[in-house]
């Protein structure tokens, strides 16, 4: 004779088997009217066909790997290309007056990065005593073409603060685009905001990828 505990075990064990197939028979149904919703109840096609729908569209895609440098369509203009991405940059004088600068002359290179948030790191080839990383923020100008907002703190080599640095680019990238070129201007504040240096000229940029060498950059 089976104790009152057995008895008590087996009802249990009895309901929650019983519960289980209802949610599972409740489940199916929910799920196979979801999926005639709209369609004749005998079109075993249809059924199927709206049911796969259905997970396709619970599921969020994810965007292709295969093209990183595309922008969104609200910002593509004329080009699917897109500036986000790792960048050489080098900056050339052409008709700065403060200081005099000849025409021609490589005043800074270094490393850019423009990312999709819109904002930009620059790693110069300044001595890092005297400041060599920078920030900026971008806004899309127009089919191509780019305007950089960028600031920078500068030091004196003894270490001392020597004021803020504001760099603005406005540049067009190429049609492929791996490179792009435009003009800048640096102006250079003291403590008090006073104008030290207005250098201004072109600035060109190559693309670097997974594949770049430093043979094809120097």
């Amino acid at each position: 004779m089976p104790t009152k505990r057995g008895i008590s075990m087996k009802a249990i064990i009895r309901k929650l088997s019983v519960s289980f197939v209802v949610f599972l028979a409740g489940s199916f149904c929910a799920f196979n009217a979801a999926a005639q919703c709209g369609t004749g109840a005998g079109d075993g096609h249809s059924t199927m066909n709206n049911a796969s729908s259905m997970l396709s569209r619970s599921v969020p895609l994810p965007t292709s790997a295969k093209t990183p440098f595309l922008q969104s369509s609200n910002e593509q203009g004329e080009s699917s290309v897109s500036i986000v991405g790792f960048w050489h940059v080098k900056f050339t004088s052409e008709g700065t007056k403060l200081p005099p600068i000849p025409d021609g002359a490589v005043v800074d290179m270094g490393f850019a990065q423009w990312h999709s948030d819109h904002t930009e790191i620059l790693n110069s080839s300044r001595p890092p005593v005297i400041g060599s990383f920078c920030l900026g923020v971008w806004a899309k100008a127009g089919p191509s073409t780019y305007a950089l907002n960028h600031f920078a703190l500068s030091f004196n080599p003894d270490g001392s603060f020597q004021g803020v640095a504001n760099i603005h680019e406005n540049v067009t990238l190429s049609a492929d685009g791996d490179s792009y070129s435009g003009s800048f201007s640096i102006d250079q504040y003291d403590t008090q905001l006073n104008l030290l240096a207005h250098i201004v000229g072109n600035i060109t940029a190559t693309r670097i990828t997974v594949n770049t060498k430093p043979t094809d950059l120097f």
